[in-house]
């Protein structure tokens, strides 16, 4: 039984709103306000820059950041969520986010983090099946008028919902009493409770148009090779009706189809879009990050190119209509989808102008395209690649690589890549890597109990980046995009195992494989996580440094007693902010402060040269990307921190005394 429970409303601030306009909003002391001081949507705009004008908050002072509130998901739902990755939108002085493992939405006055409604819904036991749970991601806004506002977002059981911003009362008029059922509609048939489909994703809306994407359980080893599809689809944001729907596995008669062998269109699964998708208004084109079929290792049961997974995909916002594509990966079997949003960039290469887009990638690539065309900014070149030797598949003979920019990661693993601090931790690295096979990136998958004695094929980037769902950020006034990366190992295994799968080859299960690290020291060198500057003007890496304080538990490692340890960074999954004049970001996991404080930091970086201009302290990791605004004068830096702790958003700004007051730089913290 659906229960929905909704408008704790405590009260409403929308109406301050013409007041203070009225009266003219100061910004500092001399400083007139930016006009864009909120966050709308996920992205921070359509076009996923995560970028904000706002210059209050600067390498000056940054360092006295305060605390002005803090906001616990504790009780949003059943039991406590600490992988909180929310990013919060702030409208009309009014915060809003969803929270907790029942994906509760909620609205927070900007200024103090007061409650100002609540709405969740349990769903049972179709909530119970959902394959992506928890808070998700964020939520969607849209006005139509000054009367007329919603929020938008998807239930973990892949609901629809559409709520008065205001009182967060569902609007009736939208769907079915303010729902509609994304398991519906969907060009399938799926079971409405045990269907496996959900979104972690926020919602995008672009005029009057909802995108929706759609997301499934990690698919290493999935039980069957028969799954359900994630097809790509438009609402009306004002009656919730389905508007098009896109085949991201093409059937009979579309384009693309015959790219996918022996009729494998027909029962694979997955190639949804679970990433965050990107709008450009003016020429009318979504721009879809498509992600790998059913599984992620084994594509025997799949043969082909497989379009359009591992695709950049461009549509017409209208009517759905595919403009262009570009697919990243071949027939994947490194489960390297397309993770994050691509980025809306207008860039001058060689005196010429043109408005790009640029792809991240979980390998460590940016691919960089004429968006209007999907013709290549710099050349990308078809190389052949290693093959498999796994019975029953049949890897691509080339992959793409695009000549610019370099990679922002490491690729591929050789005894080179091994830490090297003393030589016995080499011998050792050495010995465990032994067991596997080494190679260039696009080294497949190969068996835990292969001919050659080898138990699988190590890879860098791992099978979460590289690139994860954070994606990166863009300074648009110089076209360069920052982007976190981490360095970590995957171990790629097969076996054919009839009691777990109906596919021929899955994940193994490795139980008695020795760890990719010794005792908690990862076995692959520093730094294990990293933020990248890229300029796309160029095509070149700008700068590139460690993020995060070495951990605790590398610092006080037994083999490296006396040694002296460069910072090494941090792995997580970390988004970047940009202002005017800063590049935020915060650590991924805990550590002790130089205070003696267990927690983490918030940082600034300068974004020229990647120097440190100062931090704050948090007391939880980075889990969600951070975002500011400004309201009644003041900037804010809000983001989600969880980690050991449970989830919740964190917001800072300047002691009262220190806006626009840079006359004395602060003392780095």
């Amino acid at each position: 039984m659906t229960r929905v429970v909704s408008h704790l409303l405590v009260r409403c601030v929308s109406g301050v709103v013409a007041t203070l306009v009225a009266v003219g909003l100061t910004w500092g002391e001399d400083k007139a306000a930016p006009p864009n001081t909120e966050w709308r949507t996920y992205g921070g705009d359509l076009a996923s820059r995560r970028y904000s004008p706002l210059d209050q908050i600067d390498a000056t002072n940054f360092g006295k950041l305060e605390v002005a509130w803090r906001f616990s998901t504790d009780n949003l739902g059943p039991q406590p969520e600490t992988n909180f990755q929310a990013t919060p939108l702030m409208v009309d002085g009014v915060l809003y986010a969803t929270g907790g493992s029942r994906r509760a939405v909620f609205a927070l006055a900007a200024e103090t983090g007061e409650l100002l409604w609540m709405h969740r819904i349990d769903e049972g036991e179709r909530g119970e099946a959902a394959p992506r749970r928890l808070s998700g991601r964020g939520l969607a806004y849209w006005r139509e008028s000054s009367e007329l506002a919603r929020i938008l977002y998807v239930t973990p059981g892949y609901q629809l919902f559409a709520l008065d911003a205001e009182t967060g009362r569902p609007v009736e008029s939208f769907g079915k009493d303010g729902i509609v059922d994304l398991k519906r509609g969907l060009d399938q048939e799926l079971d409405p409770v045990t269907g496996e489909v959900g979104l972690h994703a926020a919602p995008v809306v672009a005029g009057d148009v909802i995108l929706i994407g759609a997301a499934h359980l990690p698919g290493g080893a999935p039980a069957t090779k028969e799954k359900p599809k994630g097809y790509f689809r438009a609402f009306d944001a004002r009656t919730g009706e389905r508007l098009w729907i896109f085949h991201t596995i093409p059937q009979p008669g579309e384009f693309g189809h015959d790219t996918w062998l022996n009729d494998s269109w027909s029962y694979t699964g997955n190639t949804g879009v679970w990433a965050q998708v990107t709008v450009d208004e003016k020429l009318g084109i979504v721009y879809l990050p498509v992600e790998m079929p059913t599984g992620d290792y084994y594509g025997g049961h799949r043969p082909g190119d497989t379009l359009f997974s591992d695709s950049l995909v461009a549509l017409d916002l209208r009517t759905g209509e595919r403009k262009w594509h570009f697919q990243t990966v071949h027939h994947d079997v490194w489960d390297w989808d397309l993770p994050c949003a691509p980025i809306l960039a207008d860039i001058v290469v060689e005196g010429k102008a043109i408005q790009a887009i640029a792809q991240p990638t979980k390998q460590g690539f940016v691919f960089v395209f004429d968006r209007v065309t999907g013709e290549p900014v710099w050349p990308v070149e078809e190389r052949p690649v290693r093959q498999t030797d796994v019975p029953g598949e049949r890897t691509s003979p080339t992959q793409p690589f695009p000549t610019r920019p370099p990679p922002f990661d490491r690729q591929g693993v050789s005894v080179d890549d091994l830490i090297d601090w003393t030589p016995e931790l080499r011998e050792q690295a050495a010995e465990i890597v032994s067991s596997y096979r080494l190679g260039p990136i696009y080294t497949p998958p190969s068996l835990a109990q292969a001919e050659d004695g080898t138990r699988g094929t190590l890879m860098l980037p791992s099978a979460t980046g590289g690139a994860n769902w954070p994606g990166a950020a863009l300074d648009p006034e110089t076209s360069i995009l920052y982007i976190y990366s981490k360095t970590q190992l995957t171990r790629l295994a097969l076996e054919n195992n009839p009691e777990r799968s109906n596919m021929d080859y899955i994940s193994a299960s490795m139980r008695d494989a020795p760890p990719l690290n010794i005792d908690r020291l990862p076995i692959v060198k520093p730094p294990w996580g990293r933020i990248t500057a890229i300029d796309l003007n160029r095509g070149e890496i700008l700068w590139q440094i460690p993020h995060g304080e070495t951990p605790d538990y590398i610092r006080a490692h037994p083999a490296l007693d006396g040694i002296s340890i460069p910072r090494t960074g941090q792995i997580g999954r970390i988004g970047t902010l940009v202002t005017k004049t800063l590049l935020i970001a915060g650590d991924g996991e805990l550590f002790t402060t130089p205070t003696g404080v267990e927690g983490a930091m918030l940082r600034a970086y300068d974004k020229k040269t990647g120097d440190e201009l100062g931090s704050v302290y948090m007391p939880g990791a980075q889990t969600g990307s951070p975002m500011t605004y400004a309201w009644n004068g003041t900037q804010y830096v809000v983001v989600a921190i969880g980690g050991q702790s449970t989830g919740g958003l964190i917001a800072f700004n300047l002691p009262e005394g220190g806006r626009g007051d840079a006359e004395t730089p602060p003392g780095l913290h």
